[in-house]
């Protein structure tokens, strides 16, 4: 990994992936070539062959999803075009079919349990803009103070996932709760605009993505809630909540960030029908 971490992280810079994606790319390309070291191969001198092993054994051995076992492969493609320079074949290294599962969409009442549960400040202000603006977990952990603009009510989300740039709402709420946290966490000591909102533990990074879904699972197993409810689903519940509402689909794609219309309307599926004024025709109609 070592030989090819410099031509890497240049190519990152030059297109100027944001640290997301790199971090991404980075923990997969390494574990491909840990695998290929351990077959006592020479990373020079894979095959299609050696990615489609790699592929099963990240299938029967590893039992990854389709969608996650398609992250490895875009990360072993990038890796061998534009470090390695070697053709990719997609007839023999073609990505899985994902199997489409519907995710869990709590009732509102459990995703404010959740919030109300926590006495930490800090992962107060975390879910109530998880939920209240319908970002992404790592678009929460990366936010900087001038991201938040408590004039205009939205909040600035830049460098996203297909390297985009957008706004969506800030809440009261989370308004309220913010300002809480500021008072208790910044104003006692200097900052600049362009730090960290929630900083981590290790000095000028922010907190990371693994421990804000490990604080929403710890509250919700000591809730007893479904299984099924993850960081993530808060996000999930923004976009079905926002649609029962009768917020247009058109406007909670440019909040979340969607490039495809047609992936915020999957969460029409996920509506609680009685709550958008539909009826059974086995409870309304003519007698």
């Amino acid at each position: 990994m070592y030989d090819y971490e410099r031509e890497i992280n240049l190519y990152f810079e030059l297109k100027g992936s944001p640290e997301s994606t790199r971090e991404s790319y980075r923990r997969r390309i390494k574990a491909f070539i840990q695998y290929i070291n351990e077959q006592q191969k020479e990373i020079n001198d894979i095959t299609d062959t050696d990615i489609q092993q790699y592929i099963l054994f990240l299938k029967k051995e590893k039992d990854l999803s389709p969608g996650t076992i398609n992250n490895y492969i875009s990360g072993i493609k990038f890796f061998c075009t534009n470090v390695l320079d070697k053709e990719w074949n997609k007839r023999k290294i073609p990505r899985m079919k994902k199997r489409q599962r519907m995710p869990y969409i709590p009732p509102k009442e459990d995703i404010l349990a959740i919030i109300d549960s926590t006495t930490n400040l800090k992962h107060r202000a975390i879910l109530v803009l998880l939920y209240g603006s319908g970002l992404r977990v790592s678009e929460v952990a990366s936010l900087k103070i001038s991201d938040i603009c408590s004039r205009t009510m939205r909040i600035r989300i830049d460098n996203a996932k297909h390297d985009t740039n957008r706004y969506t709402i800030l809440s009261e709420m989370a308004l309220k709760v913010l300002r809480e946290y500021f008072r208790r966490y910044f104003y006692s000591k200097p900052y600049k605009p362009e730090d960290w909102l929630f900083p981590g533990q290790k000095e000028g990074t922010h907190i990371t993505v693994k421990s804000i879904k490990n604080t929403v699972i710890k509250l919700r197993d000591k809730l007893l809630f479904d299984k099924g409810i993850s960081a993530r689903t808060l996000r999930h519940c923004f976009a079905t909540h926002s649609l029962e509402m009768g917020v247009e689909p058109v406007i909670i794609q440019q909040m979340l960030g969607h490039k495809r219309l047609q992936t915020t309307m999957t969460y029409l599926h996920m509506t609680s029908k009685s709550l958008m004024g539909i009826k059974s025709p086995l409870d309304g109609g003519p007698k």
